[in-house]
């Protein structure tokens, strides 16, 4: 009982790697000193005034630490910050200042920052500020919130923006919106048919009620992976490399298109893989590329427009496409030996991708995996433990 009690008031353990510890402790003084220069040059040059307000290190902790968090998005950090500033100024004029006129403040400024849909915890601080932060701060009225308090969240947020997005974290970190059914149809993707779905998620957040300090996309994303892992750790780990077709027919960029068309045609493949000379997949055509630039979504006359758009020109310069280089979809969707054929089932049930190209160690072709393939590895994988 005793430890239980305990346990309850030590700390948890730390996710973040030490790099990430570092990168986040780095962005909090790049972005202080940043803010903190140029709010100093441009407000106070040449005076004591308030330039820069003790919350804004809070507001840094959660922009550089958790970018990824709904309380450090940019409305949150200006809104919040900005508001709880009027709320607590608000106060002041008509209360005075005092403890419980301060309490009071932070009180309504959540509130408020509930209304608005910018929660943001420093801006609890900022109410605070304004009603004990002295005769400077009362004498500055509502000039210091639309002023000192603005342009400190805008600074601060700004560079956030440049060091997060330089180091690799997505910030803003906006609500990623649903992908689309590929094929345009009301039924749920196919990975939706099975396990949770987002509509399972969201009511479960509404019967939880509670603030969640991670955005909606995060939290189903992490419980995707996590069913991902059960898998592998009920049905084993397969990798691409176990799978693929190591016999690729490719093309490269100047294969002219009827040798592509023919070989799809003769080999019954849907795509083809296409190489640079360092054998370095730089895009994929396939039978959709052919269709689609061919203008064959009209099915009348479909022979005669695909023999038009197959045969060569024989001029140096031409409208026409005529090289596989012009249809091919670029920098295509690619995986490694080493990847988890688990991994792939999002991208091929919900995406719409049909092939994905493996790539070796050096970013060389060593495969490629049809949706057939990992259709039979995923039937194989089930069947194996049916019978054990």
């Amino acid at each position: 009982m005793t430890t239980s009690f305990l346990a309850r008031w030590l700390p948890q353990p730390n996710n973040g790697s030490r790099r990430e510890q570092l990168r986040a402790c780095a962005g909090a003084i790049c972005g202080l000193l940043l803010t903190g220069l140029i709010c100093h040059f441009l407000l106070a040059p040449d005076s004591a005034s308030v330039y820069l307000i003790a919350p804004m290190g809070a507001s840094a902790v959660l922009l550089f630490c958790l970018p990824a968090s709904p309380l450090a998005q940019p409305w949150s950090v200006v809104g919040g910050n900005v508001v709880s500033g009027l709320v607590g100024m608000a106060c002041v004029k008509w209360l005075g200042s005092s403890v419980g006129v301060a309490a009071l403040a932070a009180c309504l400024a959540i509130g408020a920052m509930f209304a608005l849909r910018c929660l943001h915890p420093p801006g609890g601080a900022v109410a605070l500020t304004t009603v004990v932060g002295g005769a400077s701060v009362h004498a500055a009225g509502f000039e210091f919130v639309f002023i000192t308090v603005l342009f400190n969240s805008a600074v601060l947020v700004a560079c956030a923006v440049l060091y997060n997005n330089l180091t690799g974290r997505r910030y803003p970190h906006i609500q990623q919106l649903v992908a689309p059914h590929p094929h345009a149809t009301r039924d749920d993707v196919p990975s939706n048919r099975l396990g949770f779905s987002p509509d399972d998620l969201d009511a479960v957040l509404r019967q939880h009620s509670e603030v969640l300090d991670i955005s909606r996309d995060d939290l189903q994303a992490i419980f995707l992976q996590t069913e991902m892992r059960a898998y592998q750790r009920r049905f084993g780990v397969v990798t691409c490399a176990d799978i693929m077709s190591k016999d690729v027919l490719s093309v490269e960029f100047g294969t002219p298109l009827d040798v592509a068309w023919r070989t799809m045609r003769e080999h019954q493949v849907g795509a083809l893989p296409v190489l640079n000379r360092a054998r370095r997949v730089i895009g994929i055509i396939t039978q959709t590329d052919f269709l689609r630039h061919g203008g064959l979504d009209d099915y009348q006359g479909m022979r005669q427009r695909l023999r038009g758009l197959l045969q060569r020109s024989g001029l140096s310069h031409s409208d026409k496409p005529e090289v596989v280089g012009q249809l091919m979809t670029p920098s295509p969707h690619t995986a490694r030996l080493g990847t988890p054929i688990i991994d792939l089932v999002p991208l091929m049930a919900d995406a719409g991708y049909h092939h994905i190209p493996i790539l070796d160690d050096e970013e060389r072709l060593a495969g490629i995996i049809s949706q057939s393939d990992l259709m039979a590895a995923l039937y194989e994988s089930r069947f194996a433990e049916a019978a054990a």
